[in-house]
C-alpha cells in the first residue's frame, strides 16, 4: 500500500463556519507558518480536492477567500492556473491596504497617524544609528540624491521626490536591522502617503519646500552616520511633525 506523502496542510473540524472557510484557515495557517513559502505554487485543486477530502467548489472559494486576503496571486482565474502564494511586496500592499481600510472605517484622525509615525520612525532611526549598515545607507545617500535631482530645473518633479522620500524612509528601517520596522513603516506609509503629494502640489513654491526637505533628510542621516541615534530622533520627530503640522495650518 503506498505510503501517502506528508502534506503542509492540515483539515480540522474547529466550529460550525462553511467548510470552504475552514479550508481557507488551515490554507492560511500552511502560509503564514512559513510551510509554504512565498512563490511557492500551490497543488492543482485536484490534488488539494484529495489532500483535504473535500469538493472541488469548496477548494475553488478558499482559494478565493485567500486571494481576496492578499496571500495567494491569480485572481479569478484558480480554477485554470494554479495559485501561487504572494510574493513580499504583495503581502505589504495588502497590508497597506488592510490598513488604509482600518483607518478609513475606524475614521482615525491623521494626527494620530502621524505620532504613530513619529514613535516608529522615531525608534527606527535610533536603531539604525546603533547598527550602522553601510548598505542600507547607501541607499538612504542615493535616495537624497535622487531629492536634489528632483528640485533641478524650472519645474520640481513632485513625484520624483515623493518616490525618493519613500526609498529615503524605507532604507533607513531597513538599516535598523530590524525586520518588523520596515514592515510596519510601509504599511503606515502607504496609509497617509497621499498628503505628501498633495501637500507639495498645492505648494506656492514647491521647489523651496522640496529643497528645505531635503536638507531635514541629510540632517537626519548625517546624525545616523555619526552614530547619534537621539538627535537622529529628535530631528525625524521635528521633521514629521513640521510637515504636517504646517499643512493642517494652510489647510482651509
Amino acid at each position: 500500500m503506498p505510503v501517502k506523502k506528508a502534506s503542509p496542510f492540515e483539515l480540522r473540524a474547529e466550529d460550525r463556519a462553511p467548510l470552504s472557510v475552514l479550508v481557507s484557515r488551515q490554507l492560511r495557517q500552511a502560509i503564514v507558518s512559513g510551510r509554504v513559502s512565498a512563490g511557492t505554487e500551490l497543488p492543482s485543486e485536484k490534488e488539494l480536492t484529495e489532500e483535504l477530502g473535500v469538493g472541488r467548489s469548496t477548494i475553488r472559494e478558499a482559494l478565493r477567500i485567500l486571494q481576496a486576503q492578499g496571500l495567494l496571486s491569480g485572481g479569478d482565474t484558480v480554477s485554470t492556473r494554479r495559485p501561487r502564494v504572494s510574493s513580499q511586496q504583495a503581502l505589504s500592499l495588502a497590508a497597506a491596504q488592510a490598513m488604509e481600510n482600518v483607518v478609513r472605517l475606524g475614521q482615525v484622525p491623521l494626527d494620530d497617524l502621524v505620532e504613530l509615525r513619529v514613535v516608529i520612525e522615531g525608534a527606527s532611526v535610533d536603531a539604525a544609528a546603533a547598527a550602522v549598515d553601510d548598505a542600507a545607507l547607501d541607499a538612504a545617500r542615493a535616495a537624497v540624491r535622487a531629492m536634489k535631482a528632483s528640485a533641478r530645473g524650472t519645474s520640481p518633479d513632485v513625484e520624483a521626490f515623493r518616490a525618493a522620500d519613500l526609498a529615503f524612509h524605507r532604507s533607513l528601517a531597513s538599516a535598523s536591522r530590524n525586520a518588523a520596522f520596515p514592515l510596519v513603516m510601509g504599511v503606515l506609509r502607504s496609509a497617509i502617503s497621499s498628503h505628501l503629494g498633495e501637500a507639495l502640489h498645492r505648494e506656492p513654491d514647491a521647489a523651496a519646500a522640496i529643497a528645505r526637505l531635503t536638507r531635514e533628510h541629510e540632517a537626519i542621516l548625517a546624525a545616523i552616520e555619526a552614530g547619534r541615534g537621539d538627535r537622529a530622533r529628535a530631528l525625524v520627530t521635528r521633521h514629521i511633525r513640521a510637515f504636517y503640522r504646517a499643512r493642517a495650518e494652510a489647510s482651509p
